[in-house]
């Protein structure tokens, strides 16, 4: 069977365009989107953690990123996270093809320069229950272009492999949408959903959660 992955080189260049989009975006609109993926997502885990409670689950640990030049900052919403008492978690890069380790963040918590320059916290260690993921391209089907290390990938895996569910959902702009026949690569993990200022794809994730199994798609939409 001939290998219908996108070929590297196609990666590299979709990746610099979708870069270069991300970094026009003209201030206002990078603005009320930021507001708009902040309200939807503080939405949605509040109702999401109403219904893992009623279920007999715990939806409490949120894993969120530092964001890079141009990526969707989310960090007013953590610090509102962190005085609702959700606790929030970072990654951190402990090595080089290695998965991403998740230490606790305070607001006014140390941070230090991790190995690509992105300031990780120095709290413990945490098993996150959701994991927001920066998301630079993405399908309606929730499958992820990231920036080509594979670290996210990775870390999925192994949160798969050691019997644990978080709830995945990528953050996004709107011109990340990559064409219907876009094929993704046979490592690439598909998140739960991805939520960009247009809202949820294929639509918000209330119905998954840790110790929920595969997702039931739920058709309200938030």
């Amino acid at each position: 069977m001939p290998n219908r992955e996108p070929a590297q080189n196609t990666l590299v260049a979709l990746r610099a365009r979708l870069r270069k989009a991300r970094l026009e975006m003209p201030d206002a609109e990078r603005e009320r989107g930021g507001l708009l993926i902040r309200g939807r997502l503080f939405t949605w885990l509040n109702v999401a953690r109403e219904k893992a409670a009623a279920e007999g689950r715990k939806l409490d640990t949120v894993a969120a990123y530092w964001p890079l030049e141009g990526e969707v900052d989310l960090r007013p919403l953590l610090r509102q996270w962190v005085e609702n008492g959700v606790k929030v978690c970072l990654p951190c890069v402990v090595a080089k093809d290695r998965p991403l380790e998740f230490r606790n963040w305070e607001p006014d918590g140390e941070m230090a320069a991790g190995r690509y320059g992105i300031p990780e916290p120095a709290g413990e260690a945490c098993a996150p229950d959701v994991i927001l993921v920066p998301t630079l391209g993405y399908t309606a089907n929730a499958d992820r272009l990231g920036y080509g290390g594979g670290y996210y990938d990775r870390t999925l895996a192994a949160q798969d492999a050691a019997g644990r569910h978080p709830v995945t959902i990528g953050i996004a702009w709107p011109h990340g949408k990559l064409p219907d026949d876009y094929l993704p690569a046979a490592h690439d993990m598909r998140l739960d959903a991805v939520l960009s200022s247009e809202g949820w794809l294929p639509r918000a994730p209330l119905d998954a959660g840790p110790g929920a199994g595969k997702p039931d798609w739920s058709s309200t939409r938030i």
